[in-house]
């Protein structure tokens, strides 16, 4: 049988509920974080809020919406905010109106000018600060949400394999990501999940490079991180491209980097600590002397937005749990040469794992001919 769309929101809510329960907290609170609204609701459109309490919830939105929010949450109450009120005084107004007492708030996705602004107008209520909670429900995808991220990855992929074959010495750094942009929208996808990374040599050594207009054909290798934004879901994938003639220490390199993803990938089940899925790769860069070179965590979540619960690194704690989606990535970076990254998005199963991507990583198969 197939779960209907409200019926899926309705079921996360009921899941936010019992956290709130569960972390000794008032069954009442304010969402305002964007995509934590859109996870619990399906809305899409920014500017507004969810409140929640034990018995009902109630979307505050503002007239703009009005025909989306019909469109897209079909039953689900809602209140229009006027230009009488700012946001913070219809959330009070209506905060006075069921007369709760007190409401958790998102206070790390609100400033402290917009905190205090919420806590002056919600006179009859006492805001109470949290964390993460909803981002702790969303860290576990349900199956709708990993076919969704499964599409994006595809979508990624086949964009990536236009944009290589095309791929020529005269082409900017800035052109192949304008190119991937291109494809992604051409094959359904709503954009790209961040603006795609390319650094030719040297600028691979910054695992956040801005595009130039270095053109690939200077360097024998070119490193390229990118994804695509689907159906909300976003993937996020890279690879080194050997464009040229490839030198014994790019090649030492790349075998140490492959060597620890799959490391790190071989480690990935339920049960399995963040920090030991971390050091699996980690390990394998120190041992081959490029352990200082290593500067990031291994990995992120990705769903909603492209870094989200679980974060993979050596400080962080907690264990994966069936239903995860995360990337794996790890990267030796040397100044003044360049650096590899190899990333791939990995499902944590009931039983293991599943590696959602596809492209080729091996050595040989990252030659690429330009023309």
């Amino acid at each position: 049988m197939v779960m209907a769309k409200n019926d899926l929101f309705v079921q996360r809510r009921e899941r936010l509920r019992r956290l709130l329960k569960k972390s000794k907290l008032p069954v009442a609170m304010i969402v305002t974080n964007v995509d934590n609204v859109t996870y619990l609701t399906g809305f899409t459109g920014d500017s507004s809020s969810l409140i929640l309490t034990s018995d009902e919830e109630l979307l505050v939105s503002d007239s703009r919406f009005t025909i989306q929010i019909s469109e897209e949450c079909p039953g689900l109450p809602t209140e229009t905010r006027t230009s009488k009120f700012t946001a913070d005084q219809f959330l009070a107004k209506i905060a006075a109106k069921k007369k709760i007492p007190s409401i958790v708030v998102e206070s790390d996705n609100l400033t402290k000018s917009r905190f205090d602004s919420l806590q002056q107008n919600c006179k009859l209520s006492t805001l109470i600060d949290s964390q993460g909670l909803v981002q702790q429900l969303r860290a576990i995808k349900d199956k709708t949400e990993i076919a969704k991220i499964e599409n994006a990855v595809r979508v990624a992929e086949r964009a990536f394999d236009v944009v290589r074959a095309r791929m020529t010495p005269d082409q900017t750094e800035a052109q192949v990501a304008h190119a991937l942009e291109a494809e992604i929208r051409r094959f359904g996808g709503k954009a790209c999940s961040f603006d795609p990374i390319v650094g030719v040599g040297p600028r691979a050594a910054l695992p956040h490079a801005v595009v130039t207009d270095r053109k690939i054909g200077e360097n024998p290798f070119v490193l390229i991180d990118w994804g695509a934004r689907v159906d909300g879901y976003v993937s996020d994938l890279t690879r080194v491209l050997i464009t040229g003639k490839i030198s014994p220490k790019l090649q030492r390199i790349y075998e140490v980097t492959l060597k620890a993803q799959l490391s790190a990938i071989s480690k990935i089940r339920p049960g399995a600590t963040i920090k030991d899925v971390d050091f699996a790769a980690r390990k394998v860069i120190d041992d081959a002397g490029f352990g200082k070179h290593f500067g990031h965590g291994l990995g992120h979540g990705i769903g909603l937005q492209v870094h989200e619960l679980p974060f993979l690194s050596p400080i962080s704690d907690g264990e994966l749990k069936a239903g995860m989606v995360v990337t794996v990535e790890p990267g030796i970076y040397l100044p003044n040469w360049g650096g590899v990254r190899i990333e791939d998005d990995v499902l944590v199963t009931n039983d293991g794992h599943r590696v959602l991507s596809s492209v080729p990583k091996s050595l040989d198969a990252t030659s690429v001919a330009i023309s």
